[in-house]
């Protein structure tokens, strides 16, 4: 690979977050991470040091560019990523963390009882509008859509409401895309409006063609 990232810092996210309900059960997704790892891969080997903020997941990253920063729950990944974003040249925001967590987890596990069992959720932080609000003109910030209904809508509103320089938008109404797959099919939206549809690729494959979207962002 071209190392056209040589002496950039660039933070990236990658996998769920796991918020508890009690000492064994948690809320969660389906996401590998596999995304976000390929992501890092391939900018490591464009020359990028690559601050790798993860949730819990069975990856291990292998080029030694990649510093992995394990995390569990979407509170702890905002603290790693407000640290690392300030020293970073930008960020690729690829984790699926959960938008809500239990109010009240407890530390027992809690046993079954007859009747339903009621948990309060309440919303987690917004890491990406987070980042977004404290982007500098020197950062680029790139974030991801996983949608069902509405892609293409969802996709360019979450693009103006979180900063991002583009938006990397994948359906699960496509075959071979979303969680847990070896492949990707994406369409990256620009903040110009402008759309580039991709074929379905391995992860890596479409990894290298979103990191190639990067190259007018940083010069």
């Amino acid at each position: 690979m071209y190392s056209f990232l040589k002496g950039k810092t660039i933070l990236v996210t990658a996998g769920p977050t796991y918020e508890p309900l009690d000492a064994v059960r948690f809320i969660g997704n389906y996401s590998s991470g596999k995304m976000g790892f390929a992501l890092a891969e391939v900018l490591a080997g464009c020359g990028a040091f690559v601050k790798l903020v993860s949730g819990p997941v069975s990856l291990k990253p292998g080029h030694r560019n990649i510093e992995f920063i394990p995390v569990q729950t979407a509170v702890e990944m905002l603290a790693k990523c407000l640290s690392c974003f300030k020293e970073s040249d930008g960020a690729i925001l690829s984790a699926a963390v959960a938008d809500y967590r239990p109010k009240s987890p407890v530390k027992h596990k809690i046993k079954r009882t007859p009747g339903n069992l009621l948990v309060e959720l309440e919303p987690n932080p917004d890491i990406a509008a987070e980042l977004g609000k404290i982007k500098q003109s020197h950062q680029f910030l790139v974030g991801f859509a996983l949608e069902t209904e509405n892609e293409m809508v969802n996709a360019e509103a979450k693009l103006k409401k979180k900063n991002f320089d583009f938006i990397v938008l994948n359906s699960l109404q496509d075959k071979g895309s979303g969680f847990n797959s070896d492949t990707n099919k994406i369409t990256i939206i620009s903040k110009n409006n402008k759309k580039v549809h991709f074929e379905l690729k391995t992860k890596q494959e479409a990894a290298l063609d979103i990191v190639q979207y990067l190259d007018p962002l940083l010069w």
